[in-house]
């Protein structure tokens, strides 16, 4: 096993490459992350946090720099590898949910499974566990519309376990949410990663939400401005 989960090398990122509107967004980022760690990237809006989200992601590449993961360079990945880590290894837990709202609660979680072939009665029985984690298992048949914010959000945390992922990116999970029903979603995030002894990640702009977490790197203009130790 690597040292560390993910490492990110003098990371550049890009816009309107040789135009004469470039853009650079971040700024030669160095990051190391330890295995089952929880985290909390903190900046205000446009500090290039989110940017950063979608690189540990993999869901858009460096300009220039290295990311490996687990070891190994991601620059050598073919795209089915990067769509196979992001769909096994990586779970996504975004602002807006993302919940397809045509589905009930338990079709949205059983969905993940459903793309990485498991069986029918397996995915089921799975996001049944899954919702019951969340405290959602009377609303498993509910649809999107029919539940709150705080509600869709966890279904939305269920879903990100689905394939049973060992890192959860979470990218302003609470970030539409009241302090209270914010306060719920951090207690599942403390859960998964003291029980499940799952990687958490956490975008947010909330300093009382990022000092719950083991760890805060601060972000501003593109740059790593600090990386300190919590006591939580």
């Amino acid at each position: 096993m690597s040292e560390y989960v993910i490492s990110l090398r003098n990371i550049v990122k890009k816009y309107y490459i040789g135009q004469p509107n470039e853009l650079e967004i971040l700024h030669n980022i160095s990051i190391d992350f330890n295995y089952g760690e929880f985290v909390s990237i903190v900046g205000e809006s446009g500090s290039g946090k989110s940017t950063l989200m979608n690189i540990i992601g993999m869901l858009d590449k460096p300009t220039s720099g290295e990311y490996i993961f687990r070891g190994e360079n991601v620059a050598d990945y073919s795209s089915a590898r990067f769509s196979q880590i992001r769909s096994k290894d990586i779970g996504f837990v975004f602002q807006n949910n993302n919940l397809i709202q045509r589905n009930t609660a338990l079709k949205n979680v059983e969905l993940p499974m459903m793309y990485a072939g498991v069986r029918r009665a397996e995915r089921r029985e799975r996001a049944e566990m899954l919702l019951e984690m969340v405290g959602m298992q009377d609303r498993c048949l509910h649809r999107p519309n029919e539940l709150s914010g705080g509600q869709n959000q966890r279904v939305a945390i269920a879903r990100a376990m689905a394939n049973d992922p060992s890192i959860i990116l979470a990218d302003e999970p609470t970030g539409a949410l009241d302090s209270k029903t914010s306060q719920t979603v951090m207690e599942i995030f403390h859960y998964l990663h003291r029980e499940k002894k799952k990687t958490i990640i956490l975008i947010t702009h909330n300093p009382s939400l990022a000092e719950e977490t083991q760890r805060i790197i601060s972000i501003k203009d593109g740059y790593i401005i600090a990386d300190e130790k919590c006591n939580s």
